[in-house]
């Protein structure tokens, strides 16, 4: 896989061209959902945060040679059905050519750098709507923290919106991934308590002047029957990084039982697993659905 994706750098090197024109003959999918009925999308769009820690790993993510190796694995699986990156990582796949037939979503705002002291203030310094057009992709994603105690809030929710509205403009899906978050002990945090996150979620539906392609990105927490029961946008439900794989998969089956789960997004826990087996991972995932 190494030899593969040396070539992916020579050509970044000498034919920089050849990224777009990946880009107009990858073969598009013809829906977000794959013949389960569902998602199921594969994210990586942590390093851009500086967000490369896995478990006891500070930098697992950071070795972009193995995290491209990890992706190929997981969107070769049967019942993948997209991926989820920034540009430089979407530009990779594209050149090795492990798109086609996948929706394919874009990471809008990285600048909320994980750990600053700025991290509520998350600009959007990723793709914007017209890129995500003209590359032929499906939508564009953004994080969008909720903290009541940092003036940067509404800044946020108002670039957010914006995005929204862009999207929603295009036609394309517009992901919006709420959470209600507060400064404790000078580090982020995020509310995870049902009620903290039912707040996101209606927080999070009312952005834009047009919700018709809106999605939702949501953690799964205790009570999601009541979570979900929030909104009718339809809403993947994010994986993060789990502890306990069993119990995290069997949380994710209770909650995609739930009309408004559309399906799984989902990254570290997949692409980075415990007992390293990415393709198993990925199956067990998709055997949810």
């Amino acid at each position: 896989m190494n030899r593969i994706v040396s070539r992916v750098v020579d050509t970044r090197a000498k034919d920089p061209g050849a990224v777009a024109a990946a880009a107009a003959r990858r073969v598009r999918a013809t829906s977000p959902f794959g013949q389960h009925g569902k998602v199921m999308i594969i994210a990586a769009d942590h390093p851009a945060r500086g967000a490369n820690a896995v478990g006891g790993d500070p930098s697992a993510m950071a070795d972009r040679f193995e995290l491209l190796d990890r992706m190929c694995v997981a969107l070769e699986r049967p019942g993948v059905t997209g991926v989820l990156a920034t540009a430089d990582i979407l530009e990779d796949l594209l050149l090795l050519g492990v798109l086609d037939g996948k929706s394919v979503f874009g990471s809008m705002n990285r600048a909320g750098l994980a750990g600053s002291v700025f991290e509520i203030d998350d600009r959007f310094t990723g793709y914007d709507a017209e890129t995500i057009a003209a590359m032929g992709f499906d939508g564009g994603k953004m994080l969008t923290r909720i903290a009541l105690d940092d003036p940067a809030t509404p800044s946020a929710l108002e670039n957010t919106a914006h995005a929204v509205d862009e999207l929603n403009d295009r036609r394309l899906i517009a992901m919006v991934e709420p959470f209600l978050s507060g400064w404790h002990d000078g580090r982020v945090r995020n509310d995870l308590s049902p009620d903290a996150v039912i707040k996101s979620v209606t927080i999070a539906s009312g952005l834009g002047r047009r919700t018709a392609y809106t999605w939702l990105k949501l953690p799964v927490v205790e009570d999601m029957e009541r979570v979900l029961a929030s909104s009718t946008l339809p809403a993947v439900l994010l994986g993060g990084e789990v502890k306990d794989p069993g119990a995290a998969f069997a949380s994710w089956g209770r909650a995609l039982k739930c009309p408004t789960a559309q399906g799984l997004t989902v990254g570290r826990s997949l692409l980075y697993p415990s007992d390293g087996d990415v393709a198993g991972a990925v199956d067990r995932a998709v055997s949810l659905l």
